[in-house]
């Protein structure tokens, strides 16, 4: 089976998190689904990694999942309220902030700095490069 990106793995534990609550139906407002092979199905069709779409389709269905967890529209959203889903999602994202450091910086802000700076070649420069470049 292919590698999953974290955005994928997110939507996948969402729904398995749903199913395992009870609260997983099949196109959002029919019958609960009882069966795990069939939770894990909706999960994986949710977040575009199912081997039965082809790569098209399954990027659309993930953009279309994620938007729809943006609005607050699964069903633990529903069930808690949008700000218990917005609490989750911001802890995920300070979780991916702390993984990089307290001082590690992205390459766009390290871009950002060697522009400041006028350094030449900046463009072309990876991130480490960029690192050095800067001396941080």
């Amino acid at each position: 089976m292919a590698q999953q990106s974290r955005p994928q793995k997110e939507t996948v534990g969402r729904v398995m998190h749903e199913f395992k609550h009870g609260e997983l139906r099949i196109r959002g407002s029919g019958p609960k689904v009882k069966s795990r092979k069939q939770a894990i199905a909706v999960a994986l069709h949710e977040a575009g990694a199912t081997r039965q779409e082809s790569r098209a389709k399954n990027k659309e269905a993930l953009r279309r999942t994620k938007a729809k967890e943006r609005r607050g529209q699964t069903a633990a959203a529903e069930k808690e309220g949008k700000r218990a889903q917005d609490r989750t999602m911001r802890r995920a994202t300070a979780r991916k902030g702390a993984a990089r450091g307290a001082a590690g910086k992205t390459k766009q802000q390290l871009y950002a700095e060697a522009k400041r700076r006028n350094l030449q070649g900046r463009s072309t420069m990876s991130k480490a490069q960029l690192e050095r470049a800067l001396h941080h």
